[in-house]
Parts: C-alpha cells; structure tokens; sequence
C-alpha cells in the first residue's frame, strides 16, 4: 500500500486557509500528480449542500447515511459526526489530506495568520503561514515553529512533503 499522509490547516475566521488549501491541493493535483482527499470542518453546522424540496434532501432529512450517485460524482451525507479514522475510510484512495479546521486531531499543523497572531494557536501548530502583514519580531514564536510564506504554496507544499503524518 501506498504512503499517504495527512496534514492540518487551522486559523480565524477569514485567514486564506481556504485559499491556501485551494493553491495546495490544485499543485499537488495538477503539478505533482498527487491524489488529494480534503476534510472541511464545519464547526457552526452553516454549510449547506443541497435544497431543500429536492430528493437528496428528502433523503438526507430522514436521518439516514445517503450516497448520491451519478455519472461524474458520488456524495455521501451523513447525519453522524466521524472521528478521523471513519473519514479516512470514506476516501477510496488519496496521496495527501488536507484537512481545514479540526484543531483536536493528531496531525500536524500549520496555522494560518494575516495582521495579527493570536498565541493561543501556538501549542497547537508546527507551522506558522504569514504573508507580509505580519511582523515576527512583534511576537514571541516558539522556536520550533516552521514560518512559512502564505503567498508561496511551493514552499508550503515542501514542508507538507517533509513533516505530514503517515495515515
């Protein structure tokens, strides 16, 4: 069996982890000739799938496990939270996961910032993505903090290659 491996992307609201995501998986996909698998967390519940008054919904608002399948795609909804192993099993095969938000799984993480730091973060990241908004000497980043260039998704996608967990 292939490796795969995983990684973790956390942030505030409005931070670019979306956007860095984004850059990331499309060079890994479209340059590298990676399979990417991507896990979103939704903490609020606000994202919606599907309309209301459609089958898939009806089918989804019965409570049940749904797969909608058709020529181009398969969507599974679930009504039940998953622990990172469950998720996993849904993907058929991937290389690299990329996994935005979910700051309580065993997966290393960058953290991404624009403006300002909130060290909080600190204990629960192994990178630190900034772009020029911020200054580091105006903080006090742990040592063992990789900083990486936001702007820069190669950079970002070495350190991925480099320190992502075996899944």
């Amino acid at each position: 069996m292939k490796k795969r491996l995983a990684v973790a992307f956390t942030g505030p609201s409005n931070s670019g982890k979306t956007t860095i995501i984004l850059k990331v998986a499309r060079k890994l996909i479209h340059e590298h000739g990676r399979e990417v698998a991507i896990i979103k967390h939704d903490p609020k519940d606000k994202a919606r799938f599907d309309v209301e008054g459609k089958d898939s919904y009806k089918f989804s608002d019965t409570g049940a496990e749904v797969i909608v399948t058709s020529p181009s795609r398969t969507t599974y909804f679930s009504q039940r939270n998953k622990d990172l192993d469950a998720m996993i099993k849904l993907f058929d095969s991937f290389d690299i996961l990329l996994v935005e938000g979910l700051k309580n799984l065993p997966l290393p993480r960058i953290s991404i910032f624009r403006n300002s730091l909130d060290s909080d973060y600190f204990p629960f990241m192994n990178a630190l993505a900034i772009d020029e908004s911020i200054n580091t000497d105006d903080y006090k980043i742990p040592k063992d903090i990789d900083i990486l260039d936001l702007n820069n998704p190669d950079e970002v996608i070495s350190w991925i290659l480099k320190n992502a967990k075996e899944v």
